[in-house]
């Protein structure tokens, strides 16, 4: 996760002329995850996948330097760079044929990676059918996300064409913020649908933790220029909105997973996917003196000893919904306490639970989905996370994490929507930076310090008002 970490700070960095950016490089890491039975793939439409190739033509996506007149027109040249996390999705096959992938394989005894069904579901495109120039070494390619072009392909660009006219053929409407989640969380976190899932054998065996952020993923795979012309056609990206719509929807589908019996299960165990890694990968110790190394958490009403459930998302929406849907906020606090003291009681009364929260859930995307979030509002959910009601909750390194990618989303965003000076938002990036530093290293990660830390950057981002 120090790569992550350090990504997010160098690519802050380096992109000042946007303003604070996000970064995450280790995306390239978290490529296999898992999708509710009702996702965004089994719902489109299954046309066939013609291929990168069919999008490549200079008068096309394949131009060198990004100067069209409608879109960039080198989308291929940025999907395939190098150095940057804009990449990431072009690389995903060869992340798998490396030496970390294959020491993965081998443990699980699948063989080779880019051959076997469980990897090939997230790292390369799960096309339903497949046109000529379909190449699986394009790993994801265009249409992984926006969808098979076998019915838009060439009326996209005729005389007259419309977005709306693209979307009924079949092109994916990745500017709606619950579509877009639904597409990326089928492998950014994970779908019932083969290949897609990264159970705790395959973790064990030594994949990234999965983790995933829908605002900060998609600035990093961003191919576009949002300008007058995008916004005539999609309207303007509310950072905010796809930041909240992706954390309800997140949760949504870990719940609907979890409720998924050959999913939620492995054997008399079960999966442990779904839970706080750090609750069990404590440092154990035999002496006299030694004392639990956990912190009671109020958020989760569990007996001591049990493994909790990831409550990473849930922390972030209980920060959200207290701002924009305070109604929401007490139904959610309610159903979340309830889910997790299901937990300590049976699979059948945790199951129960799930559905109720996922219905709570699924009621936020919906809200946040067509809601425009202004500057007093975003100012109020950095302000929220870092509040007295929800810091107590940051007992572990998963929510931590999700916290700092959430306030730097945020000032971003505020920065995109002209709320703060670009110049004035860099020269507090320190702060920002020390919150990263605090959960640089999960076996040193240390709930208390880190509070302080992320304390320190919303006061800061605060002085910005």
């Amino acid at each position: 996760m120090s790569g992550v970490l350090a990504s997010l700070r160098a690519r802050a960095a380096a992109s000042l002329a946007i303003c604070l950016c996000l970064g995450l490089v280790a995306i390239a890491l978290v490529i296999a995850f898992a999708a509710s039975p009702s996702t965004a793939q089994s719902a489109r439409p299954a046309a066939a996948h013609l291929g990168v190739a069919s999008c490549s033509g200079s008068t096309c996506h394949g131009r060198q330097e990004g100067d069209g007149k409608i879109v960039r027109q080198d989308e291929i040249k940025l999907w395939q760079e190098e150095s940057t996390a804009g990449g990431t999705h072009s690389r995903s096959l060869r992340l798998i044929s490396g030496a970390r992938g294959q020491a993965i394989a081998a443990r699980l005894g699948i063989g080779d990676p880019t051959s076997a069904q469980m990897c090939l579901g997230c790292h390369a495109d799960p096309a339903p059918a497949r046109g000529a120039r379909f190449q699986k070494s394009d790993a994801i390619g265009c249409e992984a996300c926006h969808g098979g072009a076998q019915n838009w392909l060439q009326s996209h660009y005729t005389v007259g064409a419309s977005h709306a006219r693209n979307v009924a053929q079949g092109m994916v409407p990745l500017e709606n913020p619950k579509v877009r989640a639904g597409v990326c969380l089928d492998c950014h976190f994970g779908s019932a649908d083969p290949g897609q899932f990264v159970n705790h054998r395959i973790m064990a065996a030594g994949h990234p933790r999965i983790s995933f952020e829908m605002d900060l993923f998609s600035t990093l795979q961003q191919h576009h220029n949002e300008d007058a012309d995008y916004a005539a056609r999609k309207g303007r990206t509310d950072n905010v909105r796809m930041w909240a719509t992706g954390q309800a929807m997140a949760l949504e589908r870990a719940l609907s997973l979890y409720s998924t019996p050959r999913l939620g299960q492995e054997g008399v165990f079960p999966e442990f996917y779904f839970f706080d890694c750090h609750t069990c990968h404590r440092r154990i110790s035999d002496e006299p003196g030694a004392r639990p190394t956990n912190i009671a958490n109020p958020g989760r009403p569990i007996p001591d000893g049990m493994p909790a459930f990831n409550d990473e998302n849930m922390i972030m929406l209980a920060a959200a919904a207290r701002v924009v849907a305070p109604d929401l906020a007490r139904r959610f606090d309610a159903d979340a306490r309830a889910f997790h003291a299901a937990l300590a009681r049976d699979r059948a009364s945790a199951v129960a639970a799930a559905a109720r929260l996922r219905e709570t859930a699924g009621a936020m995307a919906d809200a946040f989905s067509r809601r425009s979030f202004g500057r007093p509002e975003t100012f109020a959910i950095i302000d929220a996370i870092a509040s007295e009601a929800i810091s107590p909750r940051f007992t572990d390194y998963e929510g931590s994490v999700q916290a700092v990618m959430a306030l730097d989303t945020l000032l971003n965003a505020l920065v995109n929507g002209g709320g703060v000076n670009g110049n004035a938002a860099t020269a507090i990036r320190a702060e920002i930076n020390r919150a990263y530093a605090a959960v640089r290293e999960p076996n040193s990660y240390k709930p208390l310090e880190f509070r302080r830390a992320l304390g320190g950057a919303a006061r800061t981002i605060r002085t910005l008002r």
